[in-house]
This record gives structure tokens, C-alpha cells and sequence, in this order.
């Protein structure tokens, strides 16, 4: 080794909430765990390559075409749980990537049992639990969710529960989801076009809060998760409205070339989501004046910056 070589081993992981306001951080809740820490994002762990690599790997956890058939006819019941799923996961305060993963693996384990099981709660709680293992560090506890389903079931009961989910699964977990994309994708067409940190936050925030959307929507259950990751992300860019028709086309067809699928079926499912989140605006909505009513059917939505703002 070269004794003129300078080599840092300093670990760059920071606390995302240590440059906020001191009365913002007491105005939240306690929880009594400590801040988790974030490594910064590594560039070269990103790009083309990595595409790729997640394109080919996406097609082995797509549920079954039988799967996807069967929930269109009746996606009530699923819909349900995915919408459980993602309460649970908000009050619990888990990490983004943790909701739709836990769906994911719902649905495959569903797709290959192709039947409930008798707690369908506990069953959402079982992936929940192993998503949370899978991405955060200090994962929620059996009890917490035992507690958010009212004690439909005991921790012993969702202990079974997540060990026949992962013998369904042969223990492989670590599903390819639409958030698995999005900062890859974020990352490849901002390239193109000079912005601040803060307009990237705000289209990444955008992107997850419809691409979580899209996970509690069962017409979007047979739509590859990269497909799903490029329209949410052309939908965020398009709500923003802060770029002209030129540079949001361009940007179609760059996310239509990275997501490998023609710009005619990203627009189709682009359209599809900002079709879902005007019936979600329009939904919450429904108490109010009909003018209101008129004018979010008449405009397209800006997309909102936390999934909570979207009534499921």
C-alpha cells in the first residue's frame, strides 16, 4: 500500500433531523428511540448499470398472472389491507421503503397461497413486521402491531404468521419495489436539467407519496414496479409545473428509455395516477361546496408532499 495514499475511513452518516429548529424537534412526539442515522447518497452506486441490474431483477416478484385476475375481479379485500398496511406503517412512523414492501410481499404470498388466511390483519402485520426488519434498524415490535390491528390476534399468533410467510417465500424477501427506483430514476433525469437540493427533495417526496398511491390501488397491481416508479415520477415533475412542455417531454422520454417501455404506456399510466388522485382529492372533498368538486375535476392536481394529505 502506497504510504502517500490519503485514506479516510470517516463514517459520513448524519442524523436527518439535526439541523432543524429546536421548538420543532419538541413540538413531535417523543417516542424515546434514538434518531435514526442516514448514509449520504453515493453516486456510484447508481446509474445505468444499477438500472439494469433492478429491471432484471423486478420480473421474479411479480405476482402470478392468475393472482392479478383474480383481485381485479374482487379488490375490495385487498385494497383493504394494503390501506391497513399503510396506517400502520405512518403511525408507527416506519421508514418509506417499509409500507411497500410489506405489500409486496402480501401480495406474493397471496398469489401463491391464492387463498386468506383466517386473520387477514395478521397476516399484514406479518410482512410489515419482516419489511421492517428487512430496512430499519430498529424495527416495530409484534406487540405494536398486535396493538394496532385491537388485539384481533396475540404476538404468538403473528410470530406463526411471519414464519409461514417466509417459508411460503423460501426467506426471499428483498422484493424489488417502485422505491427501489425512484432516486436511480430522480438521479438520471436530473442530470439533464441543473436543480437546487430542495426541488429534488420535493419531486422524491412527491414520487413516494403516489407511488404509495399506485401500491394501494389494485389497478396498478400488474404494472411493473419500475413502470410505477417513471409514471409517478413524470406526475410529480408534471404537478410541480414549474417546466415548460419542451423540457417535461424530453423528460418523458428519458424516463420511458431508463424504465424500458414505450412513451405511449408511460403516458397511459401517468394518466392513470393523476386519474386515481383526483378521485382521492375528490373523495375527501365530498362534504364541501360542488364547486370545489367541479374545479378538482377540472384541474390537474398538484401532488401533495405527504401521503397523508391523500384520503385512502
Amino acid at each position: 500500500m502506497d504510504r502517500g495514499m490519503s485514506v479516510s475511513l470517516w463514517c459520513e452518516e448524519v442524523e436527518e433531523d439535526q439541523n432543524q429548529d429546536q421548538s420543532e424537534t419538541q413540538a413531535q412526539p417523543h417516542t424515546g428511540a434514538p434518531t435514526p442515522l442516514r448514509a449520504a447518497w453515493d453516486p456510484t452506486v447508481s446509474g445505468h448499470r444499477v438500472i439494469q441490474r433492478l429491471l432484471h431483477v423486478e420480473e421474479r416478484y411479480m405476482p402470478s398472472m392468475l393472482y392479478i385476475t383474480l383481485i381485479q375481479r374482487d379488490p375490495e379485500r385487498r385494497e383493504e389491507l394494503a390501506k391497513w398496511a399503510m396506517e400502520v406503517c405512518c403511525e408507527c412512523g416506519c421508514d418509506e421503503a417499509v409500507f411497500p414492501l410489506s405489500v409486496s410481499l402480501m401480495d406474493r404470498f397471496l398469489s401463491a397461497s391464492l387463498s386468506l388466511p383466517l386473520s387477514p390483519y395478521c397476516l399484514a402485520a406479518g410482512c410489515i413486521l419482516i419489511a421492517s426488519k428487512l430496512t430499519e434498524c430498529d424495527n416495530v415490535t409484534a406487540d405494536t402491531l398486535c396493538a394496532a390491528a385491537e388485539y384481533s390476534f396475540q404476538p404468538s399468533n403473528l410470530r406463526e404468521m411471519e414464519r409461514v410467510i417466509l417459508a411460503t417465500l423460501r426467506w426471499d424477501t428483498a422484493a424489488v419495489t417502485p422505491q427501489d427506483f425512484l432516486p436511480h430514476f430522480l438521479a438520471s433525469v436530473e442530470e439533464k436539467k441543473d436543480s437546487d437540493g430542495e426541488l429534488l427533495s420535493t419531486l422524491r417526496r412527491h414520487s413516494d407519496t403516489l407511488a404509495a398511491m399506485c401500491a394501494c390501488d389494485s389497478r396498478f397491481l400488474g404494472a411493473p414496479p419500475s413502470l410505477v416508479a417513471a409514471a409517478s415520477l413524470n406526475c410529480a415533475l408534471r404537478g410541480l409545473g414549474n417546466r415548460g412542455p419542451s423540457q417535461l417531454a424530453l423528460m418523458s422520454e428519458a424516463l420511458a428509455e431508463l424504465c424500458q417501455t414505450d412513451l405511449a404506456v408511460l403516458q397511459c399510466y401517468s394518466e392513470m395516477i393523476e386519474h386515481a388522485l383526483r378521485q382521492r382529492l375528490r373523495s375527501g372533498l365530498q362534504q364541501g361546496p360542488t364547486e370545489k368538486d367541479e374545479e378538482v375535476e377540472n384541474e390537474r392536481p398538484g401532488t401533495p408532499t405527504d401521503m397523508r394529505e391523500i384520503d385512502f
